[in-house]
């Protein structure tokens, strides 16, 4: 879930139309740089799954609780409207939404599952706990789906076909398509195809996440889901992983700790599907 954090953070300062840049040249961190609501929600994600690991639905029932309790000690992360609402509520229910926080969160499932289909169903189970809206599901198993790909070796074709075939996202338009036009929107529609090809077109993380960064709109969001692609397949430099964890507290940083030594502790048996290649 690192990619997903360090494309947050390497985000932050362009988000918003009167913030976006159009180009990759761009400092990669400065003093504005920092973690927002999208690395907050996938610290909460991961602590869901660790703490009701084994059940289904204690995995859904920790996932809402961690997502509440985080939300709670970083209020002024940058939460949508509704979704602020939903910390709040007393009886915290889905509101149909298609946001692309569904995407950005989701980057933990693709690691601690290992075979798609179980990624698949439990990043439909992250998504519906607030987007339950069928383009907010599909777009965060669509993210789960090309990150695992992406840790098992699939090479960027392979991707590329499988989240085309089975999700119908268009990743036939390029960068330079995309750029122009593009602004501010927080849709899944609109920004994980957009995500997806930054990562397509990238020579490494890096390059990914100023590619994705480059677009415009929600910045931070966009590198977010690159970043947490790209590091599947890439792996993250270290010292980017340096300077991202410089901007992380505490709280933020222990679910991380905790999160790795829980992944290094599964007996991993990786599967890949069948036929992804077919695609």
């Amino acid at each position: 879930m690192l990619g997903a954090i360090a494309g947050d953070i390497i985000g932050s300062p362009y988000e918003f139309d009167r913030n976006n840049i159009k180009t990759e040249r761009f400092p990669l961190f400065g003093n504005d740089s920092r973690f927002t609501d999208d690395t907050v929600m996938t610290a909460a994600v991961a602590e869901g799954i660790m703490n009701g690991w084994g059940d289904e639905g204690k995995i859904e029932a920790e996932i809402i609780s961690a997502m509440r309790k985080y939300g709670g000690m970083y209020p002024c992360a940058g939460y949508g409207g509704r979704f602020a609402v939903w910390l709040r509520s007393r009886d915290p229910r889905p509101y149909n939404s298609f946001g692309n926080g569904s995407a950005m969160r989701v980057s933990p499932v693709a690691w601690a599952w290992d075979d798609i289909s179980s990624v698949e169903r439990y990043a439909a189970l992250s998504a519906r706990v607030t987007h339950n809206h069928s383009e907010g599901i599909k777009g965060a198993q669509a993210v789960a789906g090309a990150i695992f790909l992406a840790r098992g070796g699939a090479g960027k074709d392979e991707i590329k076909g499988y989240v085309e075939s089975r999700y119908l996202y268009d990743l036939g338009r390029t960068l330079d398509d995309i750029r122009p036009g593009y602004h501010h929107d927080e849709s899944c529609q609109k920004t994980v195809p957009e995500a997806i090809t930054a990562f397509l077109e990238s020579a490494g993380f890096e390059d990914a996440v100023r590619k994705a960064v480059s677009l415009g709109g929600d910045s931070d969001t966009l590198a977010a889901i690159t970043g947490s692609i790209a590091e599947g397949f890439y792996g993250i430099p270290g010292d980017i992983k340096i300077r991202v964890f410089a901007r992380l507290d505490d709280d933020i940083l222990s679910v991380i700790s905790r999160w790795n030594e829980w992944l290094g502790g599964k007996r991993h048996v990786f599967i890949l599907p069948d036929n992804y290649n077919e695609f």
